[in-house]
């Protein structure tokens, strides 16, 4: 099966705007609009699976793409629906959008799930250049985008699974996690997911639209940096724990894993 990438384009928007729908609908339920994060990270996935099987690259290069997206789409799919969403209460950030919208909640919150779905296939293209790239068999671009991705899904997993244990300890409440990776980092899970994009740039090398996948790490950086990451993360940070967050701040690294300063006295 090979389609013409617009098509696929296409149909991945129909695709991902029906699932849009249907998490939209399963929110007016349980009250639990953090099911778009799930969505989101799912429906990456979803695409990539069916951009590699209508395409016509490099067959060994398809299945290590569409496995490499889709390993990553399971992974933090099912630690967001774990997280955040079963048994679990709604976030502040959208409880906030619920209070802000009032009577216009429903229908805004069904145009933002629908922007969601613009945004899973935007994030899924790296994945349809990397499957259209025409370079005969997998070569050193391929391995060095395994690594990549290795490296970084690997160590995301870590910073998460180090974040879930310190939190688990009741004597840890209202302090800030420093093991592991969170020691030089104060976000380190959200420099390693955003380090697993450059996997597709790396197997993209050599397409006439490699720009298109070198957009996604970039795209991400700004959207972790000024939208939807660090901004609300850390806010929520200050508000729950205070000075000891502030002095963690002073000390620590905000994205990039870098040895901790010392704490300056006066």
């Amino acid at each position: 099966m090979n389609f013409d990438p617009i098509v696929q384009i296409l149909l991945g928007q129909l695709i991902a705007s029906t699932m849009m729908v249907l998490l939209w609908a399963v929110q007016l339920r349980t009250r639990n609009a953090g099911v778009v994060d799930v969505g989101w990270a799912a429906g990456i996935g979803l695409l990539g699976l069916f951009f590699a099987v209508t395409s016509d690259g490099d067959p060994a290069r398809r299945v290590l793409a569409a496995s490499l997206l889709g390993a990553w789409s399971v992974r933090l799919a099912v630690y967001l629906l774990v997280d955040r969403v079963l048994g679990q209460p709604e976030e502040g950030r959208y409880v906030a959008l619920r209070r802000a919208w009032g009577r216009q909640a429903s229908w805004k919150l069904f145009l933002f799930f629908q922007a969601q779905a613009i945004l899973v296939v935007l994030f899924s293209l790296p994945l349809l250049v990397a499957v259209h790239t025409d370079r005969p068999g997998l070569d050193a671009w391929d391995y060095i985008g395994a690594m990549i991705w290795l490296l970084a899904v690997g160590n995301t997993a870590v910073a998460d699974w180090q974040l879930a244990k310190f939190k688990r300890r009741p004597q840890n409440h209202g302090k800030t996690c420093r093991a592991g990776w969170w020691r030089y980092s104060r976000h380190p899970n959200y420099f390693f997911e955003w380090l697993h994009w450059w996997s597709y740039v790396a197997l993209s090398a050599g397409s006439a639209y490699w720009l298109v996948p070198l957009a996604a790490p970039l795209v991400m950086l700004f959207f972790l940096f000024f939208i939807t990451g660090i901004p609300p993360t850390e806010a929520q940070a200050l508000a729950s724990r205070g000075d000891d967050y502030r002095a963690y701040q002073r000390t620590t690294s905000v994205f990039v894993p870098w040895f901790p300063r010392k704490e300056q006295t006066t």
